[in-house]
């Protein structure tokens, strides 16, 4: 399909920097979201073309809807589209999670229209459309979860739109989807949120301990200050993946603990020689 018509649905950090990253591509896209002050920032910044509040509207003529609102509001706003979607249109989202999603919008769209799975491995501190940036997606990991009825044509028409923002596409099946991101993605920002809420463990010490933060802090906790409705959605859209990460972490931490409190170096020492290495390899491969 050539110049195929978008229509992007939250116009957030995510959904601005794809609309910002499809339009210099050439296309036309479509912004919706509830909030006016978001589009009328979308517009000004070129992240899309037109803009409505509108969700009926906003779909009746796009070839390819991408969903970018919070994970559990996901399948609220495809039961309110589902009957203005036109026959032949695809509808993918950016959600973190992919299993929740899709058993939740398979049964809801009409026969005829398609949906493609896609999480970005992408993303900043900060969020809204104020921090859209057109090179979000470059170089980042784009990944798709297509079910075993999904057309490939759908399939290699949103890869290729997605192509084009820079992302490296990559094709995951469902089921390890979600177990995947949980250890790579998910537990990482549960623990960066509670290194930040350990400090308040510790009343009467903020001077002294913001006098001691520095660089490691910042960089360890960084993922802290991301979006929280976000990521209480993806919690509870990914729970038996993400507490299974958190008790495996919790049993690591325990020998940890127990290693220091009998003063067994070599063991002290293992455990962060062994995760040197291993970061070692992963950040080489990527």
């Amino acid at each position: 399909m050539k110049n195929p018509r978008i229509t992007i649905i939250g116009v957030g950090l995510i959904g601005g920097s794809l609309g910002l990253a499809l339009k210099a591509a050439g296309l036309d896209v479509t912004g919706v979201d509830s909030d006016r002050g978001s589009l009328d920032i979308a517009v000004r910044r070129g992240s899309v073309d037109r803009a409505t509040t509108d969700l009926a509207d906003g779909v009746a003529q796009a070839d390819v809807v991408f969903l970018c609102t919070p994970v559990l509001q996901i399948p609220a706003v495809v039961a309110r589209i589902a009957p203005h979607l036109r026959e032949g249109a695809i509808i993918t989202d950016v959600g973190s999670t992919k299993r929740f999603i899709g058993e939740k919008i398979t049964r809801l769209l009409p026969r005829g229209v398609h949906y493609v799975g896609g999480h970005p491995m992408a993303g900043r501190e900060k969020s809204g459309i104020a921090a859209a940036d057109i090179n979000l997606f470059r170089d980042k990991r784009y990944i798709f979860t297509p079910a075993a009825a999904t057309p490939p044509a759908a399939v290699s028409l949103v890869a290729g739109l997605i192509r084009t923002t820079g992302a490296r596409v990559s094709v995951m099946d469902i089921s390890h989807h979600d177990d995947c991101a949980a250890v790579i993605s998910h537990v990482p920002h549960v623990v960066a949120a509670g290194l930040v809420n350990l400090l308040g463990r510790y009343p009467g010490e903020e001077e002294n301990i913001g006098a001691l933060a520095g660089g490691g802090f910042c960089d360890t906790t960084r993922i802290a200050s991301s979006n929280a409705d976000m990521w209480a959605d993806i919690c509870l859209t990914n729970p038996d993946a993400i507490t299974t990460g958190i008790e495996e972490l919790q049993a690591m931490l325990d020998e940890v603990v127990a290693a220091i409190r009998r003063g067994d170096r070599a063991a002290v020492h293992a455990f962060f020689a062994a995760a040197k290495a291993r970061r070692d390899n992963i950040i080489a491969s990527l």
